[in-house]
């Protein structure tokens, strides 16, 4: 007891000041402030308040739909986007805090030189999209684990894609468009 009344006495005078070192550095807010994005290569630029999502401020404010909400909890996978190449939830990241890095949506990889990514021809060619809500998220999910993992089994392509989730069921097209995509982009044949 003797300990906390010793510890627990600390100026207020103390508190304060570093109450405000802290709060001078990079507070944002509490309107709306002047944001740049790199999206899908360029660079965009866009007010936003400080507490909105990536997930509205690419569907809101650059009308970028290809990201989907539908749990907003980053537990669906619907919102995937990457973040300098990691699969993230666009529903759980704040827009002001992926300011400076590489944002890419399924729209920034759907066509190549004017063809389909293989990724997304192989979710055609197998059905792996049936209402087609979560299929840009598993899209996105699916190109950033293939980029790490070139070569997988049906069974690392399972766990692999475990974040994203679909209410259909259509994970056994998913996993086939997967294998068949990374076949296709190492240069093999699609069947």
């Amino acid at each position: 007891m003797q300990g906390i009344g010793v510890t627990g006495a600390v100026s207020p005078a103390l508190l304060q000041e570093e109450a405000v070192a802290q709060s001078a550095a990079g507070v944002m807010g509490p309107g709306a402030v002047p944001v740049t994005l790199t999206l899908n290569g360029k660079v965009v630029k866009v007010t936003v308040e400080p507490r909105e999502t990536l997930l509205d401020v690419l569907r809101n404010n650059l009308d970028v739909t290809g990201v989907k909400r539908v749990c907003d909890r980053g537990t669906c996978g619907a919102c995937s986007v990457l973040v300098n190449g990691k699969v993230m939830y666009g529903c759980s990241i704040l827009a002001i805090d992926v300011q400076g890095k590489q944002i890419t949506t399924i729209e920034g990889f759907a066509l190549t030189n004017g063809k389909p990514h293989p990724v997304v021809e192989a979710f055609v060619n197998n059905d792996a999209q049936q209402c087609g809500y979560c299929t840009p998220g598993f899209v996105v999910a699916a190109k950033a684990f293939l980029d790490h993992n070139p070569n997988p089994t049906s069974d690392q392509v399972k766990d692999g894609l475990g974040g994203n989730l679909c209410r259909c069921g259509t994970y056994m097209g998913v996993r086939k468009a997967v294998l068949e995509a990374a076949r296709v982009m190492k240069g093999g044949s699609r069947g």
